[in-house]
C-alpha cells in the first residue's frame, strides 16, 4: 500500500490511512438511483448526507459513464455542474471535492469557479487531447482511470491478452507523460468495468496489490457495479454486501482510497479492517 501523502490545496492528505470519496451524480441516468441529485435540494441533502457518514472527499459527475451511456454535449455538462457545485459549496464551502469529467474545459472550469480540488478522469487523457497540459497548469491532483474504449461502445466486446500486464502498461505510460509535465499528485485506478468483461476485474482485483511497484496512491471504484450484481443474479439496490466484501479485498491489497456510494459502511470498512491490521503490524514486529 502506498503509505505517502497528496497534496490538496495546499494541505498534505495522508493515506497511509484509506480514505473514502463519496459519490454525487448530477445525472438522470446513472446506473445506481440512489446516488442521483438533480434538484438543488436533493444535491443538498445527498452532500450533508456523505459528509455526517464520513466521507473525505466527494466525487461530482454530470456525466453518467455507464456502459452505453449516450454523449452528453459539453455545454450540458457544464451546466449541470454550475448548478451542482454552486449548491454544494453553499452546504459545505470547506469540502474536499472530485469532478468527474474528461473535458478539459469542464475540468479548467470548475477549477477556476468552484475550487475543485481533484480531477477525476474516467479516460486518462485520451478522450481529450488538453487534459494534461491543463492538469499541469492547474497543480491539482488528477485520477487517472483505465478504460478500453468510450463509455458507449466499451462493453461491447472487451478483449485482453494479458489484462493485468496492458493495464499496468497503458497506466505506466501516461505516468510518465504526467510525471514528465510535472504533475506531482497522481492517484491510479484500475478501472473496474470500464472495458472490462467479469473475469478481467476479478482478475485485476485479486492482482491489485502488484500496483505498489507505481508507488503512487490506488483509488477502487466497484461499489454496487455489475461485477457484483451480475455474479450474485440481483440488482444494484441490493449490491451494498457484495461491496462491503470486495471492500474488505481490495484494502486488504492496497486500496488508499474507496470510490462509493455508501460512506458509512465503507468508513465502518476501514475501521474494523485498520484493527486487524494492527494486530498483523505488531506481530510482524
Amino acid at each position: 500500500m502506498f503509505k505517502g501523502t497528496i497534496n490538496i490545496n495546499g494541505q498534505l492528505m495522508d493515506l497511509s490511512i484509506p480514505k473514502v470519496m463519496g459519490i454525487v451524480n448530477l445525472t438522470p441516468d446513472s446506473f445506481f438511483e440512489g446516488s442521483r441529485a438533480q434538484t438543488d435540494v436533493q444535491v443538498a441533502e445527498r452532500v450533508r448526507q456523505l459528509l455526517t457518514e464520513g466521507a473525505d472527499m466527494l466525487d461530482v459527475g454530470a456525466y453518467s459513464s455507464r456502459p452505453g451511456a449516450d454523449d452528453l454535449p459539453v455545454e450540458e455538462e457544464m451546466r449541470r455542474l454550475r448548478e451542482g457545485l454552486s449548491v454544494l459549496r453553499k452546504e459545505a464551502p470547506n469540502a474536499i471535492v472530485s469532478v468527474d469529467t474528461f473535458r478539459a474545459d469542464v475540468a479548467k472550469m470548475c477549477i477556476q469557479e468552484y475550487g475543485v480540488a481533484i480531477i477525476n478522469d474516467i479516460s486518462g487523457g485520451d478522450l481529450d487531447s488538453n487534459m494534461f497540459s491543463t492538469i499541469a497548469r492547474a497543480h491539482v491532483p488528477y485520477i487517472i482511470m483505465h478504460m478500453q474504449g468510450t463509455p458507449h461502445n466499451m462493453q461491447q466486446a472487451p478483449y485482453y491478452e494479458d489484462v493485468l500486464k496492458e493495464v499496468m502498461l497503458h497506466l505506466a505510460d501516461k505516468v510518465k507523460t504526467l510525471q514528465d509535465m510535472k504533475v506531482n499528485d497522481i492517484i491510479l485506478d484500475p478501472g473496474f468495468g470500464f472495458g472490462k468483461t467479469q473475469a478481467h476485474n476479478f482478475e485485476l482485483l485479486a492482482h491489485l496489490n502488484e500496483f505498489d511497484i507505481f508507488q503512487l496512491p490506488l483509488l477502487v471504484g466497484v461499489s454496487r457495479k455489475s461485477m457484483i450484481y451480475k455474479t450474485l443474479g440481483i440488482t444494484p439496490a441490493e449490491a451494498l454486501n457484495g461491496t462491503t466484501a470486495l471492500h474488505t479485498i481490495a484494502l486488504s491489497k492496497g486500496a488508499n482510497i474507496l470510490r462509493v456510494h455508501d460512506v458509512k459502511e465503507a468508513v465502518e470498512t476501514i475501521r474494523l479492517w485498520q484493527n486487524v491490521e494492527q494486530y498483523e503490524f505488531n506481530q510482524d514486529n
